[in-house]
């Protein structure tokens, strides 16, 4: 296929040795298989913001560090330089994030480089050497189902200790291999404990998941997971050791009324985001 202009660059370096195909086109980036020696992986090119649909950037970037007072004013007053350092954030967030997880055990896929907006990864596949589907392209047992869903429970609690939130976790952005879930996509994840919204980011993260699994094993519908791991981080309790039952009571303290509505707010944005991308795909097809 033509090279498209964003990886040209990488091409004549050598860093790319061919483009064979483009894989998918998200709200925040395009991505393409791509040939390097005798290795086929994939890269993601970041759009720039202007032509980026991702809802609600700024509430995703709340709690990111910023190297200094200079950059912070800069991106305050949305001056160029503060808009190109707000790129840059963006960017680093995904391979800082990919990293951090796959250093604490979490299947994330391998990361490569990060250069001028593009991100070269791994290319999760099949046993066929196929792009490996998206969760939400499987069909379970309800026996697979529980297995899988509490192995993906397991890799939320590991990225929450590590104090990331994926903050767009959904069957659209797990692909499922010959070993398993990997997690992708994240380039909106979130300081667990730095940005006001974490908790009703992590609920639905959580609860997305449930939701999914719960089509093929109605039991796993009336697991809590996401409040009882919530309670124990907020406790400083939970470690990658925890024990957790998805068993959760809920006090009888008077609720509060902001976080809720922000947790109706994220579920509403989630299904109409959920409904968008169900029908992209059914258009592409």
């Amino acid at each position: 296929m033509k090279i498209p202009k964003r990886l040209q660059p990488l091409v004549d370096d050598g860093l790319i040795d061919e483009v064979i195909s483009r894989l998918m086109s998200g709200k925040e980036a395009d991505v393409f298989i791509v040939r390097c020696g005798e290795h086929i992986r994939c890269a993601k090119v970041y759009k720039d913001a202007v032509k980026r649909s991702f809802k609600k950037a700024a509430q995703y970037q709340e709690g990111r560090k910023v190297r200094g007072g200079r950059q912070a004013r800069a991106m305050g007053k949305r001056s160029s330089y503060g808009r190109q350092l707000e790129e840059e954030i963006w960017q680093n967030a995904e391979v800082d994030a990919l990293s951090r997880l796959a250093g604490v055990g979490v299947r994330v896929p391998d990361t490569y480089f990060c250069i001028d907006g593009v991100l070269l990864m791994e290319l999760v596949s099949d046993e066929d050497g196929n792009v490996a589907p998206q969760l939400g392209h499987v069909v379970f047992s309800e026996e697979q189902a529980i297995e899988q869903y509490k192995l993906m429970i397991h890799y939320i609690k590991l990225m929450l200790c590590a104090g990331i939130i994926h903050g767009d976790l959904s069957e659209f952005n797990v692909l499922v291999d010959k070993n398993g879930p990997v997690i992708i996509d994240l380039p909106q994840a979130v300081n667990a404990s730095a940005n006001n919204s974490a908790q009703a980011m992590f609920a639905r993260d959580v609860n997305n998941i449930r939701r999914y699994y719960g089509e093929f094993a109605p039991s796993i519908l009336k697991t809590q997971y996401a409040k009882e791991m919530w309670a124990l981080f907020e406790e400083a309790n939970l470690t990658p050791n925890s024990t957790l039952t998805g068993e959760f009571e809920d006090s009888d303290e008077l609720a509060d009324v902001d976080s809720i509505l922000d947790e109706i707010q994220a579920a509403e944005y989630e299904e109409f985001d959920r409904l968008e991308r169900i029908k992209n795909a059914d258009d592409g097809e």
